[in-house]
């Protein structure tokens, strides 16, 4: 059978997979986002997921080598782009990825250190529909790099030092509130202005 025509089949299985998966999830929990997804949509999913990435970019293994300069900068795009849904650990366990359906997924966790290194670029590149998970992809040489970047990352989230974790924090987006602060803060430095009112935090 040609390519073309494994790839008919692939994704007519998966499409059917995602309607069963779509029709489990509404029969058992309706419409709301609030419940988690029943153990047997997740196992769907997952095999929908498993059939429509590529099985050559799904064997492909990360082909850099870490260097601390480059998990340094992974731990700074992690913080930034991805900490507000997974957390800076990794674990999900944020304000948005606790409202997202199905949650922030846990990448700490074997269900995602088993996947391969080109399951996760390619989950990071092209993000995955009905789950919050954007497409980061920019289809260019340097992108490709910070991705693989970022899988090497993941890798390491269990190991993660606290050292780490409070470098990741400084780079983690604030406020609209806390950027006003400071600015107010920045203001009084130079002798402009009166010393802001010190407010919590909101990450």
């Amino acid at each position: 059978m040609s390519t073309v025509g494994k790839w008919i089949i692939r994704l007519f299985a998966a499409v059917g997979v995602l309607a069963t998966v779509a029709a489990l999830g509404f029969a058992l929990t309706g419409i709301s986002a609030r419940e988690d997804p029943p153990r047997a949509e997740v196992v769907m999913a997952r095999a929908a997921r498993g059939l429509l990435i590529p099985a050559s970019t799904a064997r492909a293994r990360n082909p850099l080598l870490p260097t601390p300069e480059s998990l340094r900068s992974a731990r700074a795009h992690w913080a930034d782009h991805c900490a507000s849904c997974h957390g800076n650990d990794g674990k999900g366990d944020t304000k948005v990825g606790r409202n997202l359906y199905p949650r922030a997924p846990d990448m700490t966790a074997p269900a995602t250190q088993e996947l391969s290194d080109g399951e996760l670029f390619w989950i990071i590149e092209n993000g995955i529909k009905l789950t919050g998970m954007p497409a980061w992809g920019a289809d260019s040489h340097e992108d490709d790099a910070e991705t693989w970047e970022l899988v090497q990352l993941i890798r390491l989230l269990p190991a993660l030092t606290e050292a780490e974790l409070a470098e990741m924090k400084r780079h983690n987006p604030i406020s609209r509130a806390e950027l006003e602060q400071e600015l107010e803060m920045e203001r009084f430095l130079a002798g402009e202005d009166a010393p802001p009112a010190p407010t919590e935090p909101h990450h």
